[in-house]
């Protein structure tokens, strides 16, 4: 009896431990194209702040302008560390600035296109999308320390 009850706990552990890491399985989904990405992020700012068609227009734009850049930076960054190539102290402090500086600009937009109560929202959600960003990034360095 006690056989079998080692034996249970043996194959239940050994299939938990088998189980495929967080990171894992996103790199084999496809992901989804700039536009794609812009019309979801979009509606979801639509349900959250209940925008006109004029604001929905305005921050179809802004979000889909901010999401190729994006996009640009990030093969780029890709290469560059494929290639082995890590950033100076000046080109981290560069991209560092010209980061704070695009959100200055996408905040000041936002407040342009946006009345005070949506825009006091999207601050709020901003924020939380920021922490949990934080919240995710903590969890995925411990995991990959293990």
């Amino acid at each position: 009896m006690k056989t079998w009850i080692l034996a249970a706990v043996l194959c239940v552990s050994t299939s938990v431990f088998a189980q495929p890491g967080r990171g894992e399985h996103h790199e084999k989904r496809e992901k989804l194209t700039v536009e794609q990405r812009t019309e979801l992020q979009v509606k979801k700012m639509t349900l959250e702040l209940d925008l006109t068609d004029k604001q929905k227009a305005d921050i179809q734009k802004l979000v889909l302008d901010r999401n190729k850049k994006a996009e640009t930076e990030m093969a780029k960054h890709k290469a560059d560390r494929e290639a082995g190539k890590a950033p100076t102290k000046d080109e981290r402090f560069a991209m560092q600035s010209k980061k704070l500086d695009e959100q200055i600009a996408i905040k000041a937009e936002m407040k342009k296109v946006l009345n005070d109560e949506q825009f006091e929202k999207w601050q709020k959600m901003h924020e939380k999308r920021k922490d949990n960003f934080k919240h995710y990034r903590k969890n995925l360095k411990k995991e990959k320390r293990r």
